[in-house]
């Protein structure tokens, strides 16, 4: 016999589609929304001259600008008013979340459920607008600084750029969030994932023009096509892999039925953290790097060793990459999995993991093995990041052949489909509740 759960997924086809209503309206809103989002990229911040600057970005492209122009959509290279892009709002996340750690106010906010949350998200908000801020500022100097560029310099040009770029980060904040209340999928990642997407096409472009010049031979070029295709595979089996503990229930007695004892597992994902941590990771040597890139070569002398050290390729640069992915890896699955909350629900049910007590030493175990695939999840998102960088350094390929671009446009689509599939169960649930009312009415 066919379980119902499984016929229902079975029946999840085009025509399923076609009758989920709901579900059609969050695509379109997301669709529309993410339009938005491309066409905010094109439009210019005031007082830039366009040739000056695409000259600037054309000698630093190469570079760590060249990595966040990708993930803004085009819009750094083009300084247009969504050039933070969405990077403030994560870094003010960062931030609050260290926080709530250390902080006994933001503990007990976040322990007080919807409400608690609101005023965690708003204080989120208002730390967004002073980090955009001080980057919006730090990049109007930058490009006060650069040539000819800015085509009237002074304090308007400076007020207007950070009033500007404060502006569009807000903007794309909201419509982040409206994407996931409204939309499908996580607004905020999404942003980030049309971005990438975005930009794909002339990077793969340029690639093949190199390789017209004669500057990349035919043999790297498909090399790198198969080795983004195994990237790709590789980021699919180790997102999807967990590591399951066998949870066994006791016999129970209810009235005068004795249940038979049931067994079942507790998942938990070698990457727990998904793609937050190179994206914390990018989000934090933004300002840093945009102000030395800007600055190199009419700074002070400490401001150009470090714009060397910081270069793509660099060892102190993978370095400070490397680092921060493994330490974000570690503290973001510390905030979504509580082993002792996990080990607590567990006893409340009455199941516990063979041959460990319940209670205390439930959640010891569960932390120790999630300690150890965090570590193999860890390393893997270092190494998958850290391949582009290698690459870009070594061989000169303007394409981000596998790394945190790949990793982002694979997590969330996974995740995008993940929810179309749910809300189509739904639907399916639905019309089976209806049928069976129907039924039930008529025979009565």
């Amino acid at each position: 016999m066919v379980s119902a759960a499984e016929q229902l997924v079975s029946n999840l086809n085009f025509a399923a589609f076609a009758k989920a209503d709901e579900l059609k309206k969050r695509i379109w809103f997301t669709l529309g929304a993410l339009i938005i989002y491309r066409l905010g990229t094109y439009i210019p911040i005031p007082g830039i001259n366009p040739e000056a600057l695409a000259e600037v970005f054309r000698q630093q492209q190469s570079g760590i600008l060249g990595m966040f122009n990708m993930f803004s959509g085009g819009a750094v290279g083009r300084m247009a008013i969504f050039a933070l892009n969405i990077m403030p709002y994560i870094s003010a996340s960062i931030i609050i979340q260290l926080l709530t750690t250390v902080s006994p106010h933001l503990e007990q906010l976040k322990k007080e459920g919807e409400q608690g949350r609101r005023q965690i998200n708003q204080y989120t908000r208002y730390g967004t607008v002073l980090l955009a801020a001080l980057q919006g500022y730090g990049i109007a100097v930058g490009l006060e600084g650069t040539g000819n560029v800015v085509t009237d310099p002074g304090w308007f040009f400076r007020i207007t750029t950070v009033i500007t770029l404060v502006g569009g980060t807000v903007f794309l904040m909201w419509l982040g969030e409206q994407i996931t209340e409204r939309g499908i999928g996580n607004g905020i990642s999404l942003i980030i994932f049309a971005g990438i997407v975005a930009e794909l096409p002339s990077a793969l472009v340029g690639t093949l023009e190199l390789g017209k010049q004669g500057a990349l031979s035919t043999a790297l070029i498909i090399a790198l096509f198969v080795m983004a295709v195994a990237v790709i595979a590789f980021i699919v089996f180790m997102e999807r892999a967990q590591r399951r503990l066998l949870v066994q229930y006791p016999k129970r007695q209810v009235g005068n039925k004795m249940f038979q004892g049931d067994a079942s597992h507790l998942p938990l994902k070698l990457n727990t953290a998904g793609v937050i941590p190179p994206i914390f990771a990018s989000s934090l040597l933004l300002l840093p790097i945009t102000v030395a890139n800007f600055s190199a070569g009419q700074g002070p002398e400490w401001l150009n060793t470090i714009t060397a050290l910081l270069g793509r390729g660099q060892p102190l640069y993978l370095l400070i990459y490397i680092s921060l992915i493994i330490f974000f890896a570690f503290f973001y699955t510390a905030v979504v999995f509580n082993p002792k909350d996990t080990a607590e629900n567990l006893k409340k049910y009455g199941g516990f993991l063979p041959g460990i007590r319940p209670g205390e030493r439930t959640a010891e175990y569960i932390d120790y093995v999630l300690t150890r695939i965090t570590v193999v999840g860890a390393l893997y998102l270092a190494a998958v990041c850290v391949l582009p960088e290698l690459l870009i350094s070594n061989w000169g390929v303007p394409f981000y052949f596998g790394g945190t671009s790949l990793l982002i446009v694979v997590s969330v689509t996974m995740d995008t489909v993940a929810q179309v599939q749910s809300h189509l169960l739904a639907h399916q649930y639905e019309g089976l509740i209806k049928k069976a009312k129907l039924r039930g009415a008529r025979r009565r």
